[in-house]
């Protein structure tokens, strides 16, 4: 689809194109990548392109389209050297949506009610803006953007019909959505964590999760730190579950923390001589001689 080395045709007409222009055209080539397009105004050969995640909100097949059909799409991008113009048909699909989306800004706070949980995240029906022709709510927010805190399930942190305000992060072309995020909005624990934490310093926490390598060990309502399997005891182990288990109160020390990565690294084995694993056993009393019998 690259126009040919020296095409001054071409590369004039891309440069007449501007980003946000719609435009119409012929499908010309339709594959599993996306759909070529024959231009209005440039009938030598297919400068526009719709990718497979561009087609529709609805689907994402390509197939959906036919050699031969009549487009209108959205200029999304313009790449005159490389001879094409990147196209989007779900923009004109649902323009009220993406002209919604499309001038929302980054840090914006966008309200609204949580519409549905789901395992890979929450959808949220804003209080602005048309509704999603697919989803239940226009705004979306993934796991990790729901709390700073570790969570089992969306719904340890959220529940249905609960109002929220959410901190825009960008709009999500593929899916219509604008993408938020929850914590944004609170202040992030850890920041306040490592302002008033020295390395070195003996923290008393809970064992919350084991996995191969170590465990993770809650030290305030909010924060978890790690402590990899060589730095639970003085003694080797091959297994976390041979030293602690989940719900242990231990002593620890912390060895790292990293605010930018939200990182705390700690150490169980610095933290005391007294828990070495395993623990001492209490010797038996060993049975002493007979008390003499009294005189009778």
């Amino acid at each position: 689809m690259s126009g040919a080395p020296g095409d001054e045709a071409s590369r004039r007409f891309l440069a007449a194109l501007r980003v946000g222009d719609t435009w119409g055209g012929i499908a010309a080539e339709v594959s599993p990548r996306g759909v070529s397009v024959v231009l209005d105004g440039f009938a030598q050969r297919p400068l526009g392109f719709v990718g497979s995640s561009d087609l529709s909100w609805r689907t994402f097949s390509a197939t959906a389209v036919e050699v031969g059909r009549r487009i209108t799409a959205e200029v999304t991008a313009v790449d005159p050297d490389r001879g094409r113009a990147r196209l989007s048909m779900a923009a004109t699909e649902n323009a009220e949506l993406w002209a919604f989306l499309k001038s929302r800004r980054v840090g914006e706070v966008l309200s609204g009610r949580i519409a549905s949980i789901e395992r890979f995240g929450v959808f949220v029906a804003l209080d602005d803006g048309p509704d999603h022709p697919v989803f239940p709510g226009v705004g979306f927010i993934t796991i990790p953007e729901l709390s700073w805190r570790h969570f089992e399930t969306a719904s340890d942190i959220v529940r249905v019909g609960q109002r929220v305000s959410c901190e825009f992060l960008r709009f999500d072309t593929t899916n219509g959505e604008a993408r938020l995020s929850l914590r944004a909005t609170r202040p992030d624990p850890f920041r306040a964590f490592a302002e008033n934490t020295t390395v070195g310093r003996t923290l008393p926490g809970q064992v919350t999760r084991l996995v191969p390598f170590g465990v993770f060990v809650q030290v305030t309502q909010d924060i978890e730190g790690f402590v990899h399997l060589r730095e639970l005891t003085r003694t080797a182990v091959e297994a976390p579950e041979e030293a602690v288990r989940v719900g242990d109160r231990i002593m620890v020390v912390v060895t790292e923390i990293d605010p930018e990565r939200r990182r705390l690294v700690l150490s169980r084995r610095q933290a005391s001589t007294d828990l070495a694993w395993p623990p001492p056993v209490s010797p038996t009393p060993e049975a002493g001689p007979e008390p003499p019998s009294s005189p009778g």
